[in-house]
């Protein structure tokens, strides 16, 4: 059953698609994200009566992003939302005839009334693999008019997700198991869907939170944010704060005048054996803003520490309200830089938090946490390591969620077999050669438990067994050739939408478990696959069967020719 739109005490509610499966999370995927060709080719599928012909359609991408060697595949949940939900409603249909020739047949309208994707099958490696060039990453099956107008959203929903979760990971793999990662891109990305996107497919790729309340409240991502400049510019002095009272975290005792008792502190601060001349006048307003914030968010303060000067001002402010917070029982949550020499900063910081848990005997202060923001990508995050820093935790934004290194992925869609009958796509450039006939993918690992190659066989091929000899061969060149003797081999495609085939369904994990998957896939890669300079190739290959087979079908295919 396809998903309907009902009218409830003026709000729009979705009803769930075929198999119970909700629509997808944006309202605006819907047949009709597709472009024109897709249904002027539709229109003459159907006038040719080809219309119902099974096809068999590949969905994979070129070349790995960002320079790198592998990509993290993301997005299958959206599209099988989609597939699910996939129905024309009659304002939809009239757009179509409005939009297409006067010349074509009204049959065909009624035609796009009873499609679905009752009979579309769709296998897939499972989202949150690494998963490398040629290999499928989606096989589509289905009547040909119906498999072409499901390619452009197919493509769109699989394109950007996986981009940006392969940028996550590559993020997280330069800055480390043991940092917290957070993404604050929402206002620098590309509209709203590209905010919620980049959210989603940021965490699954390996980042720990978001400051994307929309995306927390869709996803269950958990959230992370504090105050912005604009909110220590807007105090003039702590005689603006009128609600100095702060209840002590573990009782009933309150302090009358906590403004006071952080001023008490900063003076302490001045005088200090460990801290004396560090620091001259603090900026008051800054220390007022400290103090509201904290007097707001005992138990989450976490200070933005650049607004005027970072160690003559910013952390002895902190350092005092958190000493004050301290005095009642709660812990400051940290500092975030955002601006100027990170590296430094969060060194000298790092010196003065345990100058602090020295002189005054207040346990673990020395470790309260830093975050640094400020324009980071990967080339930050790598010289801050080659540098020596002491951030415990990065946020990033416009590098991450625009993908700026890389605006696209490059994924593509082709038929590669229609009524049992293979079809190849030839170019003078072979990379765009396509690998036809339905195919079987496979992982195959080494003794180290690395995986060492990915094969491709014909649907019909017996399995590679585990310590079998097999012959695995590049696709198009015929030098390039090893033998593997496997120690573990992992089918990579599996059936997310059966159709009517009657095959058992693999259920869509939460995000939550797609983002452990991509993580310990991850970590079981071969480490100069991963590296960030010059990383090795990961090897794709054929089957030494389905090799003979593709060089028959394009010198078949391919015309020969003639010279005078």
């Amino acid at each position: 059953m396809a998903a309907a739109v009902v009218e409830a005490n003026g709000l729009k509610k979705q009803e769930k698609g075929a198999g119970g499966i909700d629509g997808p999370t944006n309202p605006m995927v819907t047949p009709l994200l597709t472009d024109l060709y897709q249904f002027t080719m539709a229109y003459a599928y159907w006038k040719a009566g080809k219309h119902s012909e099974r096809a068999v359609f590949d969905l994979y991408f070129r070349r790995n992003p960002f320079g790198g060697e592998y990509t993290v595949f993301a997005g299958l949940e959206e599209c099988i939302r989609l597939i699910a939900n996939f129905k024309f409603t009659e304002d939809e249909i009239a757009f179509i005839q409005a939009s297409l020739p006067s010349s074509c047949e009204i049959g065909f309208y009624n035609y796009l009334r009873g499609l679905d994707c009752s009979d579309v099958e769709i296998h897939a490696i499972s989202e949150g693999f690494v998963v490398f060039p040629k290999i499928p990453l989606m096989r589509v099956e289905g009547p040909v008019a119906v498999v072409q107008l499901l390619e452009t959203p197919l493509v769109n929903l699989i394109n950007y997700a996986s981009l940006v979760a392969t940028n996550a990971a590559r993020h997280r793999f330069v800055a480390g198991k043991s940092k917290l990662l957070l993404e604050f891109g929402l206002r620098r990305a590309q509209g709203p869907d590209g905010g919620i996107g980049a959210s989603k497919y940021c965490y699954m790729g390996g980042f720990d939170a978001t400051s994307n309340v929309a995306a927390g409240k869709l996803f269950g991502i958990p959230l992370r944010g504090t105050h912005s400049h604009a909110f220590v510019s807007s105090f003039m002095s702590p005689d603006e704060i009128t609600e100095k009272s702060l209840k002590s975290a573990d009782g009933p005792n309150v302090c009358e005048d906590f403004v006071g008792l952080v001023q008490a502190w900063l003076s302490k601060l001045k005088w200090s054996k460990l801290l004396g001349g560090i620091f001259g006048e603090t900026n008051q307003s800054e220390l007022a803003a400290f103090a509201s914030y904290a007097l707001a968010f005992p138990k989450n303060f976490l200070a933005l520490v650049d607004t005027y000067d970072v160690m003559r001002s910013s952390i002895p402010n902190f350092c005092a309200v958190a000493l004050a917070l301290n005095d009642l029982g709660y812990k400051a949550l940290g500092i975030r830089l955002d601006s100027g020499d990170l590296a430094y900063q969060s060194c000298e910081a790092r010196k003065f938090f345990q100058a602090i848990e020295k002189e005054f005997g207040v346990p673990d202060f020395g470790r309260t946490s830093i975050t640094a923001s400020n324009d980071l990508n990967e080339e930050t995050l790598d010289a801050l390591n080659k540098q020596g820093h002491e951030v415990d935790a990065f946020g990033i934004g416009t590098h991450l969620v625009t993908c700026y290194a890389q605006p696209a992925l490059g994924v593509v869609f082709k038929l590669v077999e229609i009524n049992n009958q293979p079809r190849i796509k030839l170019s003078e450039d072979v990379s765009k050669v396509s690998i036809p006939c339905k195919k079987r993918c496979y992982r195959l690992y080494g003794k180290e438990g690395y995986p060492l190659v990915d094969i491709m066989t014909g649907e019909s091929e017996p399995s590679p067994k585990v310590g079998e000899r097999i012959l695995c061969r590049h696709p198009f060149n015929e030098s390039k050739r090893a033998y593997v003797v496997p120690q573990r081999v992992e089918e990579l495609m599996k059936c997310y939408w059966p159709g009517r085939s009657g095959k058992d369904r693999e259920e869509l994990p939460p995000i939550n478990l797609i983002r452990e998957r991509c993580i310990k896939q991850l970590e079981q890669m071969r480490p100069d696959h991963m590296r960030r300079l010059n990383p090795t190739p990961y090897k794709v290959s054929v089957s030494a069967k389905l090799y003979d087979f593709i060089h028959f079908l394009w010198l078949n295919e391919a015309p020969v020719g003639e010279l005078q």
